[in-house]
């Protein structure tokens, strides 16, 4: 574990049931005064575009328009073209209403818009972002990526199809909106698969090698959030408070994640995702108590601690303290088959889909070299990796 740590997250949360009306006085504050709207066609077709773009007017702040072409997997082309609207209609700021494409595309956007030049690809790398960029606010309507408090945007390049990051602190938006009313209309199913990837973000967060006593305590509160709000929004999707506890507990994981990273779910999740096209938060659910009980040996007390967050403290004190950690990976367990039976969330590879067993020699490969797999506090060598993908067939 690290002798010294850092934390940081400027961003301001604008949350709660009135929250969308905030946004134009705190984004004219910034200085915009012709923001340009971002969004997918899904999101569109649901109104809340239109929503959003009419209390923004009746704040004073009209949106020059509504740009609505930004696909799932969101491309280098994709981020050009609109940064050559944004100049063409003369805008000074961005507003991203959508999940973790949409405001991965805003953030590249607001690269080149900010920076200037055509090709987004010439601000990949270490230190190319030299200065702050235009003001940015993001309005989720997803509640699991944490994207609106991440200073990462992956783009994939069209010519390679390889994903390129770009981090940098200036891509950190300055507002974050977290209104229920946004989520309300999210199927259950995403609504599962993207509460366990907020899930998966905060307990890799709280044992991963990066940790410290900040992450730790938003972990804690994500987890605890997350798992209150997602088995009872199962009958009752509708309810503003718990739609704001599961908004509430992604944003919380979002910023103990991206300053203190994640592990070994997300090496398997991301190999997984780019080999199979699968959905991010699918593999989380997937890998995550399969990774938690390989991991066990090197944080049994982290794991233990997780379980009060995870089951209150009623459950939490009847456990016997040295039955604490398996009990933090069975209540992961029972939730999972909560949300299998509820909306078929897939617990295991057989579950999605995934019937060809050779694949999992592939996907070992692209995990063993994972970024991710630095943060993960015990190592794992390409035949445990195969073992681990074996547990997770069935």
């Amino acid at each position: 574990m690290s002798r010294y740590y850092d934390f940081f997250c400027p961003v301001k949360l604008l949350a709660g049931e009135q929250a969308l009306e905030q946004l134009a006085s705190e984004l004219a504050s910034l200085g915009a005064r012709r923001p340009l709207l971002l969004t997918d066609k899904g999101v569109n077709a649901t109104g809340l575009a239109t929503l959003l773009a009419n209390v923004l007017a009746e704040g004073d702040l009209p949106v020059a328009a509504i740009w609505d072409e930004i696909p799932a997997d969101s491309s280098t082309a994709v981020v050009e073209r609109i940064a050559k609207r944004y100049r063409e209609l003369a805008c000074d700021s961005l507003v991203a209403l959508g999940g973790g494409s949409v405001i991965d595309t805003a953030k590249a956007v607001n690269i080149l818009a900010s920076m200037g030049g055509e090709h987004l690809l010439d601000y990949s790398g270490a230190g190319c972002l030299t200065h702050a960029l235009k003001p940015l606010a993001v309005v989720p309507t997803t509640a699991g990526t944490g994207s609106e408090v991440t200073l990462v945007a992956v783009i994939k390049d069209e010519a390679s199809g390889r994903k390129v990051p770009f981090t940098s602190p200036f891509l950190l938006p300055q507002l974050a909106v977290l209104d229920p009313r946004l989520t309300q209309g999210l199927p259950l199913n995403i609504t599962a698969a993207t509460a366990m990837d907020a899930m998966t973000h905060a307990i890799e967060a709280f044992l991963g090698t990066a940790k410290n006593p900040v992450s730790d305590a938003l972990a804690l509160m994500a987890v605890e959030k997350i798992a209150n709000a997602l088995p009872q929004i199962l009958t009752d999707p509708q309810n503003k408070q718990l739609r704001l506890q599961l908004a509430e507990g992604s944003t919380l994981a979002g910023m103990a994640f991206s300053n203190s990273m994640v592990g070994l779910v997300h090496a398997l999740g991301h190999s997984l995702g780019a080999r199979c096209h699968l959905p991010h938060g699918l593999c989380m659910n997937l890998f995550l108590p399969t990774v938690l009980d390989y991991n066990r040996p090197e944080v049994d007390n982290e794991l233990a601690r997780l379980l009060l967050p995870l089951v209150g403290a009623d459950r939490f004190a009847a456990t016997p303290a040295h039955q604490r950690a398996e009990a933090t990976i069975t209540a992961i367990r029972t939730l999972r088959d909560t949300l299998w039976q509820a909306v078929k969330l897939p617990r295991t590879l057989n579950e999605a889909g995934v019937s060809d067993r050779s694949l999992l020699g592939e996907i070992r490969d692209l995990a063993i070299n994972d970024g991710a797999m630095l943060f993960n506090r015990k190592d794992a060598d390409r035949e445990q990796l195969l073992t681990l993908l074996e547990r997770a067939w069935a």
